[in-house]
């Protein structure tokens, strides 16, 4: 497979770091082909900018998407957006690595997928969810988080992770029309002896051996709503999204 790791930490001796390694050499030792976004090392700018187009159709009022999809038709991206548009169009899967900031992604990353899922490309023009514009890719989250696996179940005190996840697996991944695959979920890494620390880049390095073969999680094709955006009656819930359906029909 075609692979790309978007990475986003900026400490070079973090655990984070570490898990890269493990990506890179795992992945790469398996036959695939890797490219790497490291974007702290890129110095990738997260803002999205009327700078990032260059010739805009509406230069005294920025629509974002709206000029996004225009550039693309004119060629006129700005060159940092092209080169990671690119890669994502090489890609079979995506890997976003991270850790986890304030139950999301960080500022960087996040800005990453604002400036490069570009509209007219990756969605937009009836092109989300499965008939989005990466359909048949894979994607995947690895991240670190200081919390405890209990803290994140159902009854945890933060929330369950899946849910917590939604807005980045469902919103983002699975809007482009990927599939997108279990996360690996680097757990308390802060309170892990070396031990541990070690036995947590040997499960990651075993979780990626699965990525042609993992069996993506469930979500609703858009065929199971109806006009007005709501799962058809007497189709059940698959997806945590969707966990509450019907209970007010």
């Amino acid at each position: 497979m075609k692979i790309l790791l978007v990475y986003a930490h900026m400490e070079e001796r973090s655990f984070n770091a570490a898990m890269r390694a493990v990506a890179l050499e795992r992945l790469q030792a398996s036959g695939h082909e890797v490219q790497l976004s490291d974007l702290h090392a890129m110095n990738f700018d997260p803002v999205p900018r009327a700078g990032d187009f260059a010739a805009p159709s509406d230069p005294s009022y920025i629509r974002y998407d709206i000029e996004q999809r225009h550039a693309v038709a004119t060629g006129g991206l700005s060159a940092d957006i092209r080169d990671e548009l690119d890669k994502l169009l090489w890609c079979d899967c995506l890997i976003l690595q991270f850790p986890l900031f304030w139950f999301s992604l960080p500022a960087i990353l996040k800005g990453w997928i604002d400036r490069v899922f570009v509209n007219g490309v990756v969605y937009g023009g009836g092109k989300w969810y499965d008939r989005g514009g990466r359909r048949r890719r894979r994607a995947m989250l690895a991240f670190s988080t200081g919390c405890f696996p209990s803290m994140c179940g159902a009854d945890g005190i933060n929330g369950d992770m899946d849910i917590i996840l939604w807005p980045i697996q469902n919103g983002v991944l699975r809007f482009a029309g990927m599939q997108v695959l279990p996360p690996f979920i680097a757990w308390s890494v802060a309170y892990r002896d070396a031990a541990g620390r070690h036995q947590v880049l040997e499960d990651y390095g075993r979780h990626l051996d699965g990525l042609e073969t993992a069996t993506p999680l469930a979500f609703h094709h858009r065929d199971d709503f109806g006009a007005d955006w709501r799962l058809k009656p007497g189709i059940a819930p698959k997806a945590v999204g969707q966990a509450g359906a019907n209970r007010d029909r």
